[in-house]
């Protein structure tokens, strides 16, 4: 039996109800379990209570540090790989560099967004930026009322009225934007992008047989939306499919919560 972990949402149990039935097909026994929080399923997986662990990136830095025989990145969503930090500003702001941000307002995700968040921030010191003392003001979006549910769209919103001179938004949320005709191209633009990282992950104890890990890893790569059962395991996902895992891209977010004193 392998016993697979994550956070408890709603989205997480109907995606780990999905993947227990394809697993199932692919002659994978699957059980499953749902934790208050990120820090609570680092616990579990570092005493060996789970194989697997549907990771965030922080508590994959996390697990990475705490596990004293090391884990293996099993599998990824597709959008997970190469990810994206940009800084936007309005077409007519006069920033082009990061070096303008100085005297200028600066608006980031959430604390806990490691894209909009931790990462925007640590970029900004690396490139020479105080936020605390360069910048004429900055604020997360936990600081601010909105009624915006995303925190990156409150922050495309912010900087496309004026409110902000400039802000952090992943690549995906952009895309994202841009598809569903959100976006206010004519008014925002980007002028600085991270190098790419990896984001979330599904990590397996490096103590996993490594017939059962192939098995495994073959499960998640089979899904596909063809099948109505991954399509919503898809959906629920907001992917187009799972990929192979990689170790490449988890050393910026590293950095930055040691930095921070997160890690």
């Amino acid at each position: 039996m392998v016993r697979l972990g994550g956070t408890a949402s709603v989205s997480h149990m109907e995606v780990f109800q999905g993947l227990e039935k394809l697993f199932q097909r692919q002659g994978i026994e699957l059980d499953w379990v749902l934790y208050s929080g990120y820090d609570a399923m680092v616990e579990a997986f570092v005493k060996g209570e789970i194989d697997l662990a549907w990771n965030g990136p922080l508590s994959y830095v996390k697990i990475k540090r705490l596990a004293t025989d090391g884990v293996n990145v099993i599998a990824m969503r597709d959008v997970d790989i190469n990810f994206t930090t940009h800084f936007i500003t309005r077409a007519d702001s006069g920033i082009e560099t990061v070096e303008d941000l100085k005297n200028r307002s600066f608006a980031f995700g959430r604390r806990s967004s490691v894209q909009a968040g931790l990462l925007a921030y640590s970029f900004l010191k690396e490139s020479g930026i105080s936020p605390s003392k360069d910048l004429s003001a900055n604020s997360f979006y936990d600081d601010r009322q909105s009624d915006t549910k995303s925190d990156e769209r409150d922050v495309v919103e912010r900087v496309s009225s004026g409110e902000f001179d400039a802000g952090a938004v992943s690549q995906r949320v952009m895309e994202t934007m841009a598809e569903d005709g959100t976006l206010p191209r004519d008014t925002v633009r980007i002028f600085w992008s991270s190098p790419g990282y990896s984001h979330c992950c599904f990590t397996s104890q490096t103590n996993l047989d490594p017939k059962l890990a192939a098995e495994i890893e073959s499960a998640f790569l089979s899904v596909t939306a063809d099948d109505p059962v991954g399509k919503a395991v898809l959906e629920g996902e907001a992917c187009d499919k799972f990929v192979p895992g990689t170790d490449i891209g988890w050393e910026l977010i590293e950095k930055a919560a040691l930095a921070e004193g997160l890690i």
